[in-house]
């Protein structure tokens, strides 16, 4: 439809974020500073600005500490609890009844990127009926380190969590970022674990594409960064 828009958001908060190191000891990851601000918030605020309404955070570790501040934002917080935190695919799980029979936006709260790139996964996965879900990418030397995503064109035809170094033939990696169709909660519901022990959110492409359905990418448009370290947090307050 012409109109169709996505008004709902997910971010996975659970984590402790343990490459943080002693940063994270006491502080979930998404609420460490940045300017002053929980990272969090920033991501929630970004994803406003490109017209989401309502907001569901899964939280896990340290949770009272994101629901007392959030309690009271400016815009409607619902929160579901993961417990145990056993992957980002079970986490993604939770908001079933938050995005009942409507397309929505899904991404993590520590990754701080452009409203654009949001808006571009939205119109990639609404103008295209046939697509059940969008990945944000970005490009780099070697997706080692994320899923490594490989497309014809547009369309995704292979999607690999984290392949062993210098193997992959893509130079697309997953940037965390979504957007999908309430589809993918039956995926989500055949998760396994995986080599790692967790529920993997990157798992459900694979099961998807093999089904016959259609995923596509959507290359992100402006900044991005994953704050998973010590040094991506200072270069952001920087």
């Amino acid at each position: 439809m012409a109109n169709e828009k996505i008004r709902s958001a997910v971010v996975l908060a659970a984590g402790k974020g343990t490459r943080m190191g002693a940063l994270t000891q006491e502080t979930p990851k998404t609420m460490l500073p940045v300017h002053g601000r929980p990272l969090l918030e920033h991501v929630l605020e970004r994803l406003e600005s490109a017209g989401i309404e309502r907001f569901c955070v899964v939280v896990g570790f340290r949770r009272e500490l994101i629901e007392q501040h959030f309690d009271n934002w400016r815009k409607p917080v619902v929160f579901r609890v993961q417990d145990p935190v056993d992957g980002t695919g079970s986490a993604a799980r939770l908001a079933r009844e938050f995005v009942p029979g409507e397309p929505f936006l899904l991404t993590f709260g520590d990754i701080l990127c452009e409203p654009a790139a949001y808006q571009r996964c939205e119109r990639t996965l609404l103008s295209n009926g046939r697509t059940q879900a969008v990945l944000g990418v970005k490009e780099t030397d070697d997706p080692w380190r994320a899923a490594a995503v490989y497309a014809d064109g547009e369309v995704v035809t292979r999607v690999i969590e984290k392949p062993p170094k210098g193997e992959s033939k893509t130079r697309w990696a997953s940037a965390g970022v979504y957007a999908m169709r309430p589809a993918v909660f039956e995926y989500l519901d055949r998760l396994e674990l995986s080599p790692r022990g967790e529920y993997e959110l990157t798992s459900i492409f694979q099961t998807i594409l093999a089904d016959g359905l259609e995923i596509r990418m959507a290359p992100m448009e402006g900044a991005w960064r994953d704050v998973g370290r010590p040094e991506d947090l200072a270069a952001v307050n920087r």
